[in-house]
């Protein structure tokens, strides 16, 4: 029977299809399109509840990381600054730490670790624990086509520094205790991932093999789903030119090569030599992953600890009519100066970028941001000193309205501070409810 009810009526998981392609649909009002059923307090029709985490290495400048205030009158220090319009929607979490990451006391050995606070194992040996993020990709993310999508904009380094893995500071996700979870660099290969299947030809545009799909579908839904639809589609278009034209301005940035020009003709699908353009297109194709439903659980290193990365897009302070490249980013860390804190502020503003772009996409009477909780971390506090006694840690979003922002929570001093504790909490708000992880047995009621 067809009413004005069902008229429209598609699955509760719609796609786009083509050949070799499967993309699936934003949020629209015309449709039912979230999850098959209905999973703990989550009503079928109701945005998912996503989570993304953003990781920056070595740490941050120590007398500018702090926050104090609440809502639109919270104060920021310093690194912070890119994220005031971000304050109502804001927790600033200081105190908390990991033990296990206590030990050995080098970059490696406090990063291995840093999603999941499990002992990390020495003598070039590789064990940690399975992170949060993929407990979370291997219970609540099943139901969608990507569990989780792990990307980077920093090579790993394979290599042991004073007997530990540098693999521990390459990798922040862990899909067991042995196996770091497959990191992606190349934004090109994480957009095939999200949006295409086995056997599509690899210079085929997305949006031209869904593109019959995508008219029919146009011409049964509403005019404010068609502009949403339309805004989506030409979001995917912009990321395919970007990726096309990544690296081809001869710019180096991030990764530094042997090199100064390459010795062999470049590969099309390669990293974009501009440290920025490659950060924000892994933000934009986790937006893209988000807004789509194609995955609910993304992480983000944006770089390694004990990071390599330079920085000649920075005008120094220090070193004045030069970029920020007379060092790399680790060692610049073992200072507090002025350069020190604009590469901050520039990791940062990645953050607030990638949660304009959430905030900025309506599902519902709420934004993804609003659907979304988002976790900045570090492994350390400060560079100079590997201080891990309290590591910095950001949430932005609303985890559907489970979140609350402008606020900051404080741990320091008080007992039973793990940070594995705050993962049990995200963890319990997108309905997976382990009893105990890492060394945490509740989770932390503030939260």
């Amino acid at each position: 029977m067809k009413n004005s009810k069902t008229k429209h009526q598609l699955s509760r998981r719609a796609f786009l299809h083509g050949t070799g392609v499967t993309m699936a649909l934003p949020w629209l009002e015309s449709h039912t399109v979230w999850g098959d059923e209905k999973a703990g307090s989550l009503s079928p029709s109701e945005p998912p509840v996503r989570l993304a985490v953003v990781f920056s290495g070595n740490g941050f400048h120590s007398k500018e990381w702090w926050a104090k205030g609440e809502g639109k009158s919270m104060e920021l220090g310093k690194v912070l600054a890119p994220l005031a319009d971000f304050r109502e929607k804001l927790t600033f979490v200081r105190g908390l730490y990991h033990e296990q990451a206590r030990k050995g006391n080098i970059h490696s050995s406090q990063t291995g670790n840093v999603l999941s606070g499990a002992p990390i194992s020495s003598g070039g040996d590789i064990r940690s624990g399975t992170s949060f993020d993929q407990v979370l990709a291997q219970t609540y993310g099943r139901s969608t086509k990507v569990p989780s999508l792990v990307l980077g904009c920093e090579r790993s380094n394979p290599s042991v520094h004073k007997n530990y893995s540098m693999l521990y500071s390459s990798h922040i996700s862990w899909s067991s205790p042995t196996t770091p979870t497959p990191l992606e660099i190349y934004p090109a290969l994480a957009f095939d991932r999200l949006f295409k299947d086995a056997g599509t030809p690899a210079d085929r545009s997305v949006l031209d093999a869904v593109l019959t799909d995508a008219t029919d579908l146009r011409r049964n839904i509403s005019q404010t789903d068609q502009r949403k639809l339309d805004e989506y589609l030409n979001s995917v278009r912009e990321v395919e030119k970007r990726i096309k034209n990544a690296g081809t301005r001869g710019e180096l940035q991030g990764w530094r090569p042997t090199l100064d020009k390459p010795n062999i003709e470049r590969p099309i699908n390669g990293i974009p030599q501009d440290i920025a353009e490659h950060m924000r297109l892994m933000c934009d194709i986790m937006v893209l992953g988000f807004q789509t439903d194609t995955t609910r659980i993304t992480t983000l290193k944006l770089n390694n600890d004990h990071s390599a990365l330079r920085f000649p897009n920075l005008k120094s302070v220090q070193q004045k009519g030069n970029g920020i490249d007379y060092m790399i980013h680790h060692l610049l860390s073992h200072s507090d100066g002025e350069d020190w804190l604009k590469v901050n502020q520039f990791f940062m503003e990645q953050i607030a970028y990638f949660a304009k772009k959430l905030d900025s996409i309506q599902e519902g009477s709420r934004t993804l941001l609003d659907n979304t909780m988002l976790m900045s971390c570090s492994s350390m506090m400060a560079g100079a000193r590997h201080d891990n006694d309290q590591l910095p840690i950001l949430l932005l979003g609303g985890g559907g309205g489970r979140l609350n922002g402008g606020r900051v929570l404080e741990y320091q001093g008080k007992p039973d501070r793990q940070l594995c504790r705050l993962f049990l909490s995200l963890m319990n708000k997108m309905d997976v409810h382990p009893t105990t992880f890492g060394d945490a047995k509740e989770p932390l009621s503030e939260v």
